[in-house]
């Protein structure tokens, strides 16, 4: 669910520059909280004036499919991944979607993409054993290679991540009492099993959630941070050398439960990240449910206000410091506070959101259902 660009910078020097760059970020932080602000209750297409900002369903034509993986390039580009084998893929802002579903998969459920632009992608399907495999495109999902799959019975992966174009990892449950980590250095194309001697041990029963392909993030080009749930206490586990040694938090989400923990974690630097989850099985309250750090992982602290029900996916809204969205089965919520609290603002079913830097956020989930946020 990365992007890369370039970090470059050009344009004003000196005070001139910091106080262009000010205005220019404040400006931008603005039209972001407020068109969230401005999504109505309901997310199945426009409401009231024709300019005011609210998802917008896309006709995937895959009604049949729970789309858990996504992954945003841009406002006109996105891929999404999920049941039944399947992998879509727009390249006009979702008026019109290609299957590129890798062939002879359908049977394999695929709940996560990380896309590198329009035309380069991999994909993590999960499952015991050899349902667990990664495969990646070159073409625009014309042509795929399947890259590894799992020879562990044992072994079953949740999510990927990338810290840049060749390097990335996959994380599997526990195996042998300790979370197992499958690395790349060649963008996808060979993967090799870390050591786990900088792996804490895992809780009897601790495992990650395949919800949203969140349970696995990165920031920058070292840092990363795994999300567990299922067993006593709801933890997130953070390495700084690409996921060689781990260091290990309890946060504040609820634990104690197969079906509770952490579902998926944002980070918007190595310093400010969000964590979100709760209790996925329907109908069942989760309180406190999301929770905040301010370095790095090291110490979680719960949301005065957390959404209302379990959540399964989350992300920074572009050029802000403040604000993002969290999104599960029963609606999409709002923090401009980075965290502190959260207000519901939708009401649509989804399971994964993502937000590119050209302010493009998109949503996937059930039924084939893919939005993006609209002007």
């Amino acid at each position: 669910m990365r992007r890369w660009g370039s970090t470059r910078r050009t344009g004003p020097t000196g005070r001139e520059g910091r106080r262009l760059r000010r205005v220019t970020v404040a400006v931008a932080c603005a039209a972001a909280c407020a068109a969230l602000t401005a999504v109505p209750a309901q997310a199945h297409g426009p409401r009231g004036a024709e300019d005011e900002p609210h998802w917008v369903v896309k006709d995937t034509g895959a009604p049949d499919v729970r789309f858990r993986g996504l992954a945003a390039v841009s406002r006109d580009t996105a891929w999404v991944a999920g049941t039944l084998g399947t992998v879509l893929r727009t390249t006009d802002g979702g008026r019109t979607w290609r299957d590129v579903s890798p062939p002879g998969a359908g049977e394999l459920q695929f709940r996560d993409v990380e896309a590198f632009d329009a035309r380069r992608a991999v994909v993590l399907a999960i499952g015991e054993g050899e349902d667990s495999r990664v495969y990646r495109t070159d073409d625009g999902g014309t042509t795929w290679t399947e890259t590894f799959r799992n020879p562990d019975a044992r072994a079953f992966y949740d999510c990927l991540t990338f810290f840049d174009p060749r390097h990335g990892l996959a994380m599997s449950d526990p195996v042998d009492g300790k979370f197992r980590i499958l690395s790349t250095r060649d963008g996808g194309r060979s993967w090799t099993v870390l050591p786990d001697t900088g792996m804490p041990p895992a809780l009897e029963g601790e495992a990650g959630f395949a919800a949203s392909g969140q349970c696995l993030v990165s920031s920058g080009p070292r840092d990363v941070w795994l999300a567990t749930g299922g067993a006593a206490r709801a933890r997130v586990l953070h390495s700084a050398d690409r996921g060689r040694t781990w260091t290990v938090t309890a946060t504040t989400i609820p634990a104690g439960d197969p079906a509770r923990g952490v579902f998926a974690l944002a980070f918007r630097d190595r310093h400010h990240g969000l964590a979100v989850g709760g209790d996925f099985t329907p109908g069942l309250p989760s309180p406190d449910a999301a929770a905040r750090t301010t370095d790095g992982g090291r110490t979680w602290r719960p949301a005065a206000g957390a959404p209302p029900a379990y959540r399964s996916g989350v992300a920074w809204l572009p050029h802000t410091r403040t604000a993002a969205l969290a999104v599960g089965p029963t609606g999409t919520d709002l923090t401009t506070d980075g965290g502190r609290t959260w207000r519901t603002v939708d009401s649509g079913s989804y399971d994964t959101v993502d937000c590119t830097p050209d302010r493009g956020c998109w949503a996937a989930g059930e039924k084939g259902r893919v939005a993006r946020l609209e002007q």
